[in-house]
């Protein structure tokens, strides 16, 4: 069961990682939510690396081992976001676009390995980096929307080619 949870999961976890950002920029969710949010991943991230270690050492899959790696200390470092003021920001936006543009890497890699699907992977790469702009132009321009919209592109993007990983192979 729990390899089944592993191979699994993240069809639903990134999704749903990418609605809850998007809740808690539009007000929906607080910033302690948020925190535990952060908390939460970071542990299922560690034990994910732990247990797959071994697995995830060739290949596409090497990538994967990877972006779970790096993404485990970006994670961290918004948890650190909420409990040191003065380096808030700074902190968060490694998180935010740490994770929108380290599985736009993963994608890349993946696309250009694999046989089949490959132009998924590299939607889901080409929607992470839209996504990551439209938000920085959305942080610099003060406008709520984009920032939401960038989000959801970031959300389909990473959630379409994570589910043709665990649909496909």
């Amino acid at each position: 069961m729990f390899r089944n949870a592993r191979e699994t999961g993240p069809v639903v976890l990134v999704p749903l990682a990418w609605a809850f950002v998007t809740a808690a920029h539009i007000g929906i969710v607080d910033s302690y939510t948020l925190f535990v949010a952060h908390v939460v991943m970071s542990v299922l991230l560690a034990a994910f690396a732990v247990t797959s270690w071994r697995e995830m050492s060739e290949g596409v899959l090497w990538a994967w081992r990877t972006v779970i790696a790096v993404g485990f200390l970006i994670t961290v470092a918004g948890t650190v976001g909420f409990r040191v003021e003065e380096s808030a920001r700074v902190l968060f936006s490694v998180a935010l676009y740490g994770w929108m543009l380290l599985p736009a890497a993963g994608f890349v890699y993946t696309g250009r390995r694999v046989q089949e699907g490959a132009w998924i992977y590299f939607g889901g790469a080409v929607l992470c980096g839209l996504g990551a702009v439209g938000y920085a132009l959305g942080v610099a321009t003060g406008t709520d929307p984009a920032l939401a919209a960038s989000l959801a592109l970031v959300g389909v993007g990473q959630t379409a080619g994570i589910a043709d990983a665990v649909y496909r192979y």
